[in-house]
């Protein structure tokens, strides 16, 4: 695009309402959903992996965010959906862009929250075929964005201090 042509827009595009602007960003860029999932620790460091009844994989609990929801609320509560847990969160998440499927994860570490019997743990959602706890260096083959989430969520936890992440099973 001539440069002279593009100021001459942007100069349209800021006199316009915050509305319109958004409206025309929205026409024009690439939409993506954004979802929330959470791997939930055990005191012993195992892992809860929930099985969906339309995938073969192992995936976490997690979901699309509901309009409006902050990301941190809807980690614990499609965790509660889903396996029946309170959850408290640990720690930053990681971010997740997914630019082929379009889809954007917003990645949490959680542990069962204070009075919560981590045993209690079990399918509450149709989705959900299988509720199981595996150690993490033991795990079963991961759907691929819950292996990329994991994957990414161990950088933002192990930055700086030189940890590996634990083997991660998947495939395309």
């Amino acid at each position: 695009m001539h440069p002279g042509l593009h100021r001459t827009l942007l100069r349209l595009f800021r006199a316009l309402p915050t509305g319109a602007r958004r409206r025309v960003v929205r026409t024009i860029a690439p939409s993506f959903t954004v979802g929330s999932m959470c791997f939930i620790e055990r005191p012993d460091g195992a892992l809860l992996l929930v099985r969906h009844v339309y995938r073969r994989r192992w995936g976490v609990p997690g979901g699309l965010l509901e309009r409006g929801e902050e990301p941190a609320e809807a980690a614990v509560r499609e965790v509660r959906e889903e396996v029946g847990l309170d959850i408290v969160l640990l720690g930053e998440p990681a971010v997740v862009v997914d630019p082929e499927p379009q889809r954007v994860d917003i990645v949490y570490r959680a542990r069962v929250a204070p009075g919560v019997d981590w045993r209690d743990a079990a399918p509450r959602s149709p989705e959900i075929g299988t509720v199981e706890w595996f150690p993490p260096r033991d795990l079963p083959e991961l759907q691929h964005e819950t292996a990329g989430a994991f994957v990414a969520l161990a950088r933002v936890r192990g930055a700086g201090e030189g940890e590996q992440p634990p083997r991660v099973p998947s495939a395309r």
